[in-house]
């Protein structure tokens, strides 16, 4: 009886690592590693999370209303959004400076008619963007 039980145990020892290795061989084989089709949007963690942060999606919908209306009324909606969400005050500064250079670029190149929408809004930002393009 003591001998089956060793023959059993080194049979067992034998095939269980190939059977395990098999097994997995062929799970990895039917994964489908590459995109089913190639004009399948691929999207790096960075650029998912770059899309979604409240800071960027603040910034992009302030550039927008700033091409469509004017500077005012995008710095005026970057102060009340600074107002209902203190916790993007630390993008404030940045935000502002990014309003004055597109600011700049609404009026091509025209410095002092994107300064005359300057505000108290974060500081000096904004005048700090209209100021580095021209």
């Amino acid at each position: 009886m003591n001998q089956v039980a060793r023959r059993l145990g080194k049979t067992f020892a034998l095939v269980l690592p190939v059977v395990l290795v098999l097994s997995g061989t062929l799970a990895v084989t039917r994964v489908p590693w590459a995109a089913p089709s190639s004009d399948a949007p691929l999207l790096t963690a960075s650029a998912k999370r770059e899309a979604t942060t409240p800071q960027e999606a603040l910034r992009q919908r302030l550039l927008a209303e700033l091409q469509e209306r004017n500077p005012g009324a995008a710095l005026t909606d970057l102060q009340r959004a600074m107002t209902e969400q203190p916790s993007l005050a630390r993008y404030c500064a940045d935000i502002a400076r990014s309003l004055g250079r597109a600011a700049v670029a609404k009026y091509d190149g025209a410095t002092q008619k994107a300064q005359s929408w300057s505000r108290p809004v974060c500081d000096t930002a904004f005048a700090t963007g209209v100021a580095s393009v021209g």
